[in-house]
């Protein structure tokens, strides 16, 4: 299986996380080795990042790191990565991430997370990414964003059709399944030319 066919994972570079996040990122990484797809992550040594990259790798998967220049020189990749690929800036570390994923999958994370998810979410909606966007809400970590994301649509700033543009997972198994069921013409993306 070549990397166009990678499955992105977003998440957290943190430590000072709860086990359970480390846990189900690792879960994560894991099985998507077992699918047979590579991992494409942002490639870090610490947090849910390393945590996926150790589960695909102790699957025996292909795990690939992409990271921009500044990080590469600060040492943050993670020394077992299958592949790394240095990037320019964070813009272009982003639109490599989608351009090799046909799904990405966002762990719990603090800002940068939650920026990379709203920003596959826009490229959806504008047809730029083709992928399917799954949140893996481990433990209702998303749950206030969810809420946010509804309360856009009840306020009209979204339409009610825009729900398409993600699928919620309570697990790591069901996530990768979201992220491998295949786009259905009605789906939105399909909608828009």
């Amino acid at each position: 299986m070549n990397s166009k066919e990678s499955i992105t994972v977003y998440g957290a570079s943190s430590e000072n996380i709860d086990a359970i996040y480390k846990e189900e990122a690792f879960e994560l990484g894991r099985l998507i080795a077992l699918s047979g797809h590579p991992l494409v992550c942002g490639g870090g040594k610490a947090g849910l990042m390393k945590a996926a990259i150790e589960g695909a790798i102790q699957a025996g998967g292909v795990t690939i790191g992409v990271l921009p220049e500044f990080m590469v020189e600060r040492n943050w990749q993670h020394p077992s990565l299958t592949e790394m690929i240095s990037t320019p800036d964070m813009h272009s570390r982003k639109r490599t991430m989608a351009q090799m994923s046909i799904a990405a999958i966002a762990c719990p994370g603090g800002c940068g997370t939650l920026e990379e998810l709203m920003e596959i979410i826009t490229w959806r909606q504008l047809n730029l990414y083709r992928g399917r966007v799954v949140i893996l809400n481990t433990g209702g970590y998303y749950d206030p964003l969810l809420d946010m994301l509804d309360r856009t649509i009840d306020s009209g700033f979204m339409r009610d059709d825009h729900k398409t543009l993600w699928e919620v997972s309570e697990t790591p198994a069901e996530a990768l399944a979201l992220a491998l069921k295949k786009l259905e013409a009605t789906d939105f993306t399909q909608k828009i030319h």
